[in-house]
């Protein structure tokens, strides 16, 4: 297979022939539905398409927009440049050359210094400080990086009156690491326990660990929440996952419990992507921050197992894996023992060095002490010699060249308006996003403004590239003010808002909005919807599902020229709009009320008298 050759076998053209280009539906996101688009283009099947398409538009809220978007001439020419300005520096930082862009690594080095370049080509100044306080393109971010060798994971004990001995197979069976900055981490023999959904909500009346002395055990846990499971939406919320149900509060909930371990159990639905995805993020190169304690206070092992490992195992407990499933859902479910334990070694090489935030500004002409921030992750997961196939560069384009290229080209608008801004308007391309939000997390913890001081923020994640949408995708839909003002934004585009599709998958918590939200901050993360102008919804979704089933964190994931960027454009052009008439405003938008950030932002609200 030659370098543009999908994990599939066929080549991103004949993908794109067959009716599967490449897209997003609102990715870092790791989103997914394992449903490959149609195979063939034959009459019948596309003259279906057709009539869904025209379905689809005429049951639009903008049916008389027609095939396209009804903008101005001067926004066409916006949407044009700022499209053609994607296509460039796409095609530059998802190119092999740039090696998957992971941190600490000759791809962060081009990266950074590509990003430093056109910022300041485009006369924007540098937003961050050195470590002698001068102005500076980049901000340090202490990381550590821990290449980790796992052992098969080895589950014994006895089954019935025979002893039992299952060994689970590094990727193809679970996947084991760690965030203890060590030379070496293990589970020896340590009790298995299956603690459900691993949840302790006492504003939901919910304790999985309820009697439980996790000291020396290591737990088994479901992703995502009940109320995902039962679809009651009174349970937690509903169908929507909330941050009980990602794998970080998991393992987290395990280290607060004491316990040695904690081994989730993939499941495509609940998981939101496919098996693939786990086996390739974590089996690479682990990048976390610095920790002056090494982080000592995460659990040794941190895995991941297939279901089917996980079924195997349950049977030989005597279990059904569906039965205490069904099980866990109900509230004052009871931990159960699994009367075997786990062994797994991990080996790690650690090395200690510095990746980089890049910050670029546009200094405020009035109140340059106050921000609009625009947020966008630059990398990806580099080269993985484990990946399948030939090809082991995971180039990124979709997530997040996309976006990384949108700062740039929202930038090159901003800076080019007739006066400057009265706020100052902040891009940052954050490190190690895909790492588990470091970079943003980071900026947060040290910003350059002051977060009571910064009006709002815009995340751009894994942008569309099928062409002008109807529908703008809110993901977390029902939080903010910031709604609002993109919605009279997004009428000017013929445009409406909606909800994101999969609210199951937990978006909100996957990109690096999420870390200045729960620090108050209201922060907008929107994206292309699948009602596409020109050719109707079931189109666009087949579309997304062929992404995420083809190339997803796949080496497939290649910048094409043929893609239709003008969507991505127009999505950019509503971030461009939205962040100037903030930075032209007195106004401080907010969080709705009952919202969980609301209270947090409400504390530092003398400062913004």
């Amino acid at each position: 297979m030659d370098k543009s050759t999908s994990r599939t076998g066929l080549p991103l053209k004949s993908l794109i022939a067959a009716g599967m280009t490449v897209a997003v539906l609102g990715c870092s996101q790791e989103n997914a539905q394992n449903k490959p688009a149609p195979e063939g283009s034959q009459p019948a099947a596309q003259a279906k398409r057709d009539a869904s398409a025209a379905e689809a538009a005429e049951s639009s809220p903008t049916a008389s927009a027609a095939k396209s978007a009804p903008l101005s001439a001067d926004d066409k020419a916006k949407v044009a440049e700022m499209a053609k300005d994607l296509h460039t520096h796409i095609k530059v930082l998802a190119s092999d050359e740039y090696e998957g862009r992971a941190p600490a690594t000759k791809g962060e080095e081009l990266t950074v210094n590509y990003l430093a370049k056109e910022f300041e080509e485009l006369g924007l100044e540098p937003g961050a400080t050195d470590e002698d306080g001068n102005p500076s393109w980049f901000q340090q971010v202490p990381v550590v990086e821990m290449q980790i060798e796992s052992t098969p994971l080895t589950i014994r004990g006895k089954a019935g009156d025979q002893s039992y001995e299952k060994v689970l197979e590094p990727r193809a069976d679970m996947v084991a690491f760690t965030q203890r900055q060590t030379d070496e981490s293990s589970l020896q023999d340590s009790e298995l326990v299956f603690v459900g959904y691993g949840i302790v909500a006492p504003e939901n009346d919910w304790n999985d660990y309820a009697g439980l002395d996790m000291k020396g055990k290591t737990a088994v846990i479901l992703v995502n929440d009940p109320g995902y499971a039962t679809k009651d939406k009174d349970l937690f919320n509903g169908n929507a996952m909330t941050y009980y149900g990602r794998w970080s509060y998991k393992f987290e909930e395990a280290a607060r419990q004491g316990a040695d371990g904690a081994i989730i159990i993939h499941e495509t639905g609940a998981a939101g992507y496919p098996w693939e995805v786990v086996s390739g993020s974590w089996s690479g190169t682990q990048i976390g921050l610095e920790a002056e304690d090494k982080n000592a206070d995460r659990i040794a092992v941190e895995a991941w197992m297939t279901d089917d490992a996980a079924s195997a195992v349950f049977e030989a407990a005597g279990l059904n894996l569906q039965q205490e499933m069904d099980a866990a859902k109900e509230r004052g479910f009871k931990a159960k023992p699994l009367n075997f334990t786990a062994s797994v070694d991990l080996k790690n090489s650690v090395r200690t060095s510095k990746s980089r935030n890049v910050v670029a500004k546009i200094p405020g002409s009035k109140h340059p002490d106050e921000a609009v921030i625009y947020t966008a992750h630059w990398d990806h997961l580099g080269v993985n010699d484990h990946a399948e196939g030939e090809d082991h560069i995971f180039n990124g384009a979709v997530d997040n060249a996309t976006g990384t290229a949108g700062l740039i080209a929202i930038a090159r608008q901003a800076k080019a308006q007739p006066q400057a801004p009265e706020r100052s308007m902040i891009f940052v391309a954050v490190t190690a996003e895909e790492s588990g939000l470091l970079g943003s997390k980071y900026y947060a913890e040290n910003p350059v403004v002051p977060l009571e001081k910064t009006v709002a923020g815009i995340n751009f994640d894994a942008m569309g590239v099928l062409g002008p949408m109807r529908d703008v995708i809110v993901v977390g839909y029902g939080n903010s003010e910031l709604e609002k003002m993109l919605e009279n934004t997004a009428k000017q585009q013929g445009r409406y808002l909606s909800p994101e599709e999969h609210p199951e998958r937990g978006y909100f918590y996957r990109s690096d909005h999420f870390s200045l939200a729960k620090k108050g901050v209201p922060m907008l993360y929107f994206d292309s919807g699948t009602d596409s102008f020109e050719h109707g919804r079931q189109w666009a979704q087949e579309k997304g599902e062929a992404y995420t089933t083809h190339a997803y964190h796949k080496p497939a994931d290649e910048y094409d020229p043929e893609w239709n960027l003008e969507g991505a454009a127009m999505d950019l052009l509503l971030g461009l709009n939205l962040g100037l008439e903030l930075a032209n405003s007195r106004d401080w938008p907010n969080w709705y009320e009952g919202n969980e950030f609301r209270a947090i932002r409400d504390q530092s609200a003398d400062s913004r008298q």
